[in-house]
């Protein structure tokens, strides 16, 4: 009983993990020549991949952003905030019913509205409603790729 018990557990541990690693498709940090980098490759992409690019670019600007406000760079910080609410837009354009990787965007999208809560947490009161406001336009646009992942 105890064997199956612990199985189990390893089991659904594994599986929980799994997803968690799947939408990170690079172990580093961030930086802006990778983000440079990824903004070309958007803009040369098909269109049915440029919903994860985009989702893949507003992860990576959400990381930058956070260390950037956590390194007292806050002028730096709202400019890509700002970068990440027009990108946020895009994301809803670009979704169609032929997307590729969609829930995999799904995914970044989310895990980018987590970070975005933990920067909200720790702003001050002058940086909370651009923090805010970035926040519910990325939340509309993982709202809007989970829908089109449930209509296939």
């Amino acid at each position: 009983m105890r064997y199956s018990t612990s199985c189990t557990a390893l089991i659904l541990l594994a599986a929980l993990a799994a997803p968690a690693g799947a939408y990170c498709s690079d172990e580093t940090a961030p930086d802006q020549q990778s983000i440079a980098a990824l903004e070309a490759r958007v803009d040369q992409a098909p269109a049915r991949e440029q919903c994860f690019l985009y989702a893949e670019l507003i992860h990576q600007m959400t990381e930058f952003s956070l260390r950037q406000y956590a390194a007292g760079d806050v002028a730096k910080s709202t400019a890509m905030l700002k970068q990440i609410q027009q990108l946020a837009n895009k994301v809803h354009v670009s979704l169609a019913d032929d997307n590729k990787r969609l829930k995999n965007a799904e995914i970044l999208l989310r895990h980018a509205a987590f970070h975005l809560r933990e920067m909200l947490h720790s702003s001050s009161y002058e940086d909370r409603p651009l923090v805010e406001q970035t926040l519910a336009q990325v939340n509309q646009a993982d709202n809007d790729a989970m829908m089109q992942v449930f209509r296939k």
